[in-house]
């Protein structure tokens, strides 16, 4: 018997929550409460009749901690599950420390007005955590989440250190329009046109945005052009894993969503700095959120697969080992299992897999926690069964 509060109602949001109702032994109540309780009511009324798991809903604003503490308070939840905004991390996390409730998320806090994001923030409550005896786990969607677990997994069963770690994140996928982002594109835009970033002997070393390109033939994608990008989950890694000299992160993109960027970079549409427009402020990247396709429409038009995992090189037993672990995921599959493409649904399970973790006791310790801190093995275990499923290597092609 467990009750989980699912904060959230976007693509996400939408393949935890149908993940958490294929799982109802584990899940017997969710509530999901977003601002906008009609997406909520959506998601209530497609499971209706079809899950043992018994759904409510709510209106709660994620920026205001009192209503979160009330809405915590009246339904009396065993673990948030935050799939709202990162801006918000905190806020909920304030309301679950007030009322003692176990905490996960999938995406490091940011703060809205500049596009920083690290975790300094959230594990600044690791001591109030501890003491109210409550478990918060960090990022745990696919990349931060899966890509940790890989990392502990390598680490435990076949490396004494590892010294390179390089996290591949290819999207095959192809949805027909000239240009849209596959998650929201708020967040998507702020990531790619940060400046890249990655960590080489405990310092991170900066990049300009796109500046260092690698080319990669993918198992069952093909060849792709990937770039680095900074990433949070290389913050946590470097701190987590043993003998670490370099990690960097690399993600595709097509020549066609590169142009579209630059083109709207140039003329400040990216922009978050807010500018008047008729009288009124508006900030420009909020705007083209607006005119741009919605993430969660892009399910049944996405053709193709995503492949993402984690290459790494180190020691075992004085030799020199090489190994490669990654998951595959087809588009059109996710869509007809749960109605997403597979971007949301490589976040969206491993985010109820890190809930059914510490509902379950298998990663439940106070405290705020990265997702390599805890056993990876049960999670790996999880991960075939729910839908994600992973191929290891032995001999991979390095990035170089």
């Amino acid at each position: 018997m467990s009750r989980a509060l699912i904060i959230g109602a976007g693509g996400v949001a939408g393949v935890v929550i149908h993940k958490c109702c294929q799982n109802s032994e584990v899940f017997t109540d969710i509530c999901i409460a977003s601002r906008t309780k009609s997406k909520c009511d959506k998601f209530k009324e497609e499971l209706q009749g079809k899950t043992k798991t018994n759904i409510t809903t709510a209106q709660v604003n994620a920026d205001n901690v009192p209503e979160l503490v009330a809405l915590m308070k009246e339904y009396k939840p065993d673990i948030c599950i935050n799939v709202a905004l990162p801006y918000q991390d905190l806020h909920i996390m304030d309301a679950c420390l007030e009322c003692k409730v176990d905490y996960l998320d999938t995406a490091n806090y940011e703060p809205e007005d500049t596009a920083k994001f690290e975790y300094s923030w959230q594990w600044a409550y690791r001591e109030r955590f501890e003491k109210a005896g409550i478990t918060a786990v960090l990022g745990s969607g696919f990349d931060p989440g899966v890509t940790g677990v890989f990392c502990a997994y390598a680490q435990k069963h076949y490396f004494d250190e590892i010294n390179y770690i390089d996290i591949l994140d290819c999207n095959g996928g192809d949805h027909g329009y000239p240009f849209a982002t596959n998650f929201n594109p708020e967040i998507n835009i702020r990531e790619v046109s940060a400046k890249g970033s990655y960590i080489q002997d405990g310092k991170w070393v900066e990049t300009e945005p796109m500046e260092i390109k690698r080319v990669y033939n993918f198992d069952q994608v093909g060849e792709k052009d990937m770039y680095l990008l900074h990433h949070e989950e290389l913050e946590s890694l470097a701190l987590n894993i043993r003998g670490i000299k370099r990690i960097r992160f690399f993600m595709t993109f097509g020549q066609s969503y590169l142009t579209h960027l630059k083109c709207l970079e140039n003329v400040g549409m990216t922009s978050i700095e807010p500018i008047m427009y008729e009288g009124k402020e508006i900030v420009p990247l909020q705007f083209l959120k607006a005119v741009l396709p919605d993430p969660a429409s892009l399910g049944p038009r996405t053709k193709g697969k995503t492949n993402i995992g984690c290459i790494f090189q180190g020691k075992k037993d004085g030799q020199d080992k090489t190994y490669y672990v990654y998951n595959v995921c087809d588009h059109q599959e996710c869509y007809k299992e749960v109605g997403s493409q597979a971007i949301s649904y490589t976040t969206g399970v491993p985010a109820m897999i890190g809930a059914m973790m510490v509902l379950t006791g298998k990663w439940k310790k106070p405290g705020v926690y990265n997702v390599e801190e805890f056993d990876p093995d049960p999670f790996m275990e999880a991960l075939n069964k729910w839908g994600l499923p992973w191929t290891e290597n032995f001999n991979p092609v390095l990035v170089d």
